[in-house]
């Protein structure tokens, strides 16, 4: 039976369904001669961890036990006399994580997840690849801080896995590095990598209004608690910018274009949340609508979309062809397609001196999927494990 250690950093939303996705697997694991020890799990504010690191894992029912408070909104401190674990607080956990990583790194290995959404990983992350762990993201902070940061993340790219950080569960990441791997270059990628602004695209499309289509994301769960974190962009252009640094094209955020859906005078630190669902959405239905119409007349409809082609990466609406992959996306997909040329939509790439374009569409969203996509690629690096 082959143990993989592990720490998860993060246990929220994507965090709890890897943990309940690793419980419900034992089974199967098992019949693969394979098993998850989980040694740690921490939070924002401190960290739970197995008294005994080398042997034993955290139970299986403290771990269900840990989503359930989580959920509840509850601290891990109350987990203190849930089984045989220790708790350590922060600014504690941090050194705690950097010790387990420089026991169990040389010895059995250890694996550590980033499931936050916080860049105060990237210190633990870059010291940790040098202990000899293993680190698989969900979070894409520490890929689109400066290239020195991401530089140091990669000196050991066979440990690193981050495919979630892209496309939830699909497996875009891996798919671009084998095409890389192959020598095929990829010239082109376009790609509507934002299942919350899928959504809204293609029901703008039907006639909606921006402003009902948005409140009706965010019942619905599609959004952030602030939809602007989700309308402005950002979210897309981190995801844009990974890939972009895989095909080797040394940039930061601030060398991509990236067009908000809504006006700085609408920004958070003029308008509340209440204020721009109720007023400042209203707003801006008469120029998407415009704009969606306008399109319509052409036979095309609006995308938000990434493109990287050479040194341009941007980030933004574009009018695409009704019949394209990306044209057709409904609902909270996602799309990436490459291409090598700029006839058409895609991830593209050469392949034999001949156009080939590779298309990806799935779930690109909801915590279910990106944690399904997590616990794939722990298992994926199995074979670097004793």
């Amino acid at each position: 039976m082959k143990t993989i250690p592990l720490i998860l950093m993060g246990c929220g939303g994507v965090g709890c369904h890897l943990l309940q996705h690793i419980v419900s697997c034992r089974s199967l694991h098992s019949t693969q001669g394979l098993c998850l020890r989980v040694v740690g799990v921490g939070d924002s504010k401190s960290l739970v961890v197995v008294e005994d690191l080398l042997n034993k894992g955290l139970d299986d029912s403290l771990l269900l036990e840990l989503c359930r408070v989580k959920r509840g909104g509850e601290s891990l401190s109350k987990l203190h006399e849930f089984g045989e674990c220790r708790l350590f607080v922060h600014p504690e956990s941090q050194g705690k994580i950097l010790e387990i990583a420089s026991q169990l790194g040389k010895q059995t290995g250890l694996v550590l997840v980033d499931c936050t959404a916080s860049s105060d990983t990237i210190v633990v992350l870059k010291q940790v690849v040098d202990m000899g762990c293993c680190v698989v993201m969900a979070n894409k902070k520490p890929l689109t801080s400066t290239m020195d940061d991401f530089e140091k993340i990669f000196t050991y790219p066979r440990r690193i896995r981050h495919e979630s950080t892209v496309g939830a569960g699909l497996p875009v990441i891996a798919s671009v590095n084998r095409i890389i791997s192959s020598g095929d270059p990829v010239r082109r990628i376009i790609g509507s990598l934002s299942g919350t602004l899928g959504y809204v695209m293609s029901e703008v499309e039907d006639g909606k209004p921006l402003s009902q289509v948005v409140r009706a994301a965010k019942s619905l769960g599609y959004t952030e608690p602030d939809p602007r974190d989700d309308l402005g962009g950002m979210d897309v252009t981190r995801k844009a910018l990974i890939l972009a640094r895989i095909l080797g094209h040394q940039i930061n955020l601030d060398s991509i274009q990236i067009e908000s859906l809504y006006p700085k005078e609408m920004g958070p630190d003029v308008m509340t949340v209440e204020d721009f669902l109720n007023r400042g959405l209203l707003l801006l239905d008469k120029d998407i609508q415009e704009r969606v119409e306008k399109a319509a007349s052409n036979g095309n409809v609006l995308r938000y979309v990434c493109v990287i082609e050479g040194s341009r990466c941007e980030v933004g609406i574009q009018e695409l062809p009704k019949n394209s992959a990306l044209g057709r996306l409904r609902g909270s997909d996602n799309v990436c397609w490459h291409n090598m040329l700029s006839s058409c939509l895609s991830f593209a790439l050469l392949k034999c001196s001949a156009l080939q374009s590779n298309n990806f569409k799935g779930a690109g969203a909801g915590n279910d999927t990106t944690a399904a996509g997590v616990l794939a690629d722990i298992v994926d690096i199995q074979d670097l494990f004793p």
